[in-house]
């Protein structure tokens, strides 16, 4: 595929692994996902970029100072051409702004909040950086999922602050499920899973070309499978978590 220059408002456009270890990050998802890094320096304070193919498709760095102690988790970035507009939209809704918006130079404008049920997320403006510049192959992203014990409220939320379509693609009770559109577009840029977590939270799927391989991988380099791997019908899937906790899940696309 081309490499990625663009993402309509509300599509997941980027992500980012917060953990406390970026040298152990970069021995376990190197060999999983066939990863090169470049480490941006420390005046970006260590901001490290996730190469596929030579091409910026995510990014590794430390928590924040004062908050070493958080647990590792991917962060999701919703594309926003007025990040201003959608993040004056996020209290109204019922969220927490949290950060921002705050200009990253030669890059864009990013913001942090929580929605109602304390999943955090990020808004991205982009200005050099549109966000993964390879999308839907192995190496790089390939779909994100809010997992959410509160649907209903989930989905009144984000759509106060992107025009998304809505559509329940499960029974609604036993497989609560609903995939996100954006104007233009007929194939959904996102999805929400009503789940019991104790923790809502954006979840990661990073594409591989094999997934039983990457399984044996990712149990070699330290990570956990949280499940077999499973065929499903948007690919073969392994969810797990890398070696300090963070979920993702792998999938070899169909």
């Amino acid at each position: 595929m081309p490499p990625r220059d663009s993402y309509p408002d509300g599509a997941p456009c980027w992500a980012d692994l917060t953990t406390p270890d970026l040298r152990a990050a970069r021995d376990f998802y190197g060999p999983v996902l066939g990863w090169e890094f470049e480490d941006l320096g420390a005046r970006m304070g260590g901001y490290t970029m996730c190469l596929s193919r030579g091409r910026r498709v995510a990014a590794l760095m430390a928590p924040p100072s004062g908050a070493e102690a958080m647990p590792a988790l991917w962060n999701v970035y919703l594309s926003a051409s007025d990040l201003g507009a959608v993040y004056g939209r996020i209290a109204e809704a019922g969220g927490k702004p949290v950060m921002g918006p705050h200009e990253v130079p030669g890059a864009g404008r990013m913001a942090f909040a929580f929605d109602p049920a304390e999943a955090s997320f990020g808004l991205w403006q982009p200005g050099g950086h549109a966000g993964a510049e390879l999308f839907g192959e192995p190496g790089a992203m390939c779909w994100h999922e809010l997992n959410t014990p509160v649907a209903e409220q989930a989905d009144a939320f984000y759509r106060a602050l992107f025009p998304y379509t809505q559509e329940q693609i499960g029974d609604g009770k036993d497989f609560d499920y609903t995939a996100w559109k954006v104007p233009g577009s007929d194939t959904p840029v996102c999805g929400r899973y009503r789940t019991e977590v104790a923790h809502p939270y954006w979840s990661v799927y990073l594409a591989v070309p094999d997934a039983d391989a990457a399984a044996e991988r990712v149990q070699e380099l330290g990570g956990r499978l949280v499940r077999e791997p499973f065929d499903s019908p948007h690919g073969r899937m392994v969810p797990c978590t890398d070696p300090v906790g963070a979920r993702l899940t792998l999938c070899q696309l169909p």
